[in-house]
């Protein structure tokens, strides 16, 4: 379930993100809660990968070479994200990440600035601002690759791969594989407490505002 959760919760946030960058002026600040929660979300699924339940773990899928070239041959066999899909989430979570921390520290040189930006100077945050806008094309290109996959395996190898991620089950014929293990309350609420510690830090809590200047006396 937090897998699940994960997956459609960011699918919907990048799509409120792009909306809201996309048209921009009012919306901005809508923009920046949208990244705020997507940097939390992005902290639960790193955390996740060591502590959760089988097939959520990065052992458990992040691929080395040899399985690469296995799932190459046609001689890969396994349950959850193939080599190359893994390689692609990876990807993705790789490229969200800097986006949602140079979000944090990003301005629009007019009326917005991230509740980090008093962390870097402005020379930083400029060429920060730059590739944000820049990374979300290739967002955009890996999230299509990313749909497209998934439709050539419903459509030509059909493996439905959205049904198990709507209902927590995948029907599968080889009796050696096993179910989920693992990822129980403990590991649920560890991932939430630095989630809600990154969160912390994220929306610039820590930082001292400073006080407003003195009024001259008449």
């Amino acid at each position: 379930m937090p897998t699940r959760l994960f997956h459609w919760l960011l699918l919907l946030l990048v799509v409120a993100s792009f909306v809201t960058g996309w048209v921009g002026g009012n919306l901005i600040e809508w923009h920046a809660r949208a990244g705020i929660a997507i940097t939390g979300l992005l902290a639960f699924r790193l955390v996740w990968g060591f502590v959760g339940s089988t097939y959520a773990r990065f052992a458990h899928f992040v691929p080395g070479p040899g399985r690469v070239l296995a799932y190459v041959r046609g001689q890969w066999r396994g349950l959850g994200h193939n080599p190359v899909g893994a390689l692609s989430v990876l990807a993705l979570l790789a490229i969200l990440i800097f986006q949602a921390v140079s979000g944090l520290v990003a301005n629009d040189d007019i009326a917005f600035e991230g509740p980090l930006y008093a962390l870097v100077d402005k020379a930083t945050s400029d060429s920060l601002s730059s590739l944000h806008r820049q990374n979300f094309w290739i967002i955009i290109g890996l999230v299509s690759l990313h749909v497209l996959a998934i439709a050539f395996y419903a459509l030509v190898k059909k493996d439905n791969l959205v049904k198990p991620m709507i209902t927590g089950v995948k029907e599968v014929v080889d009796p050696a594989h096993q179910p989920a293990r693992g990822g129980g309350l403990v590991a649920f609420l560890i991932a939430l407490a630095i989630t809600a510690g990154v969160l912390y830090v994220a929306t610039g809590s820590f930082i001292e505002v400073p006080p407003p200047p003195p009024v001259a006396p008449w």
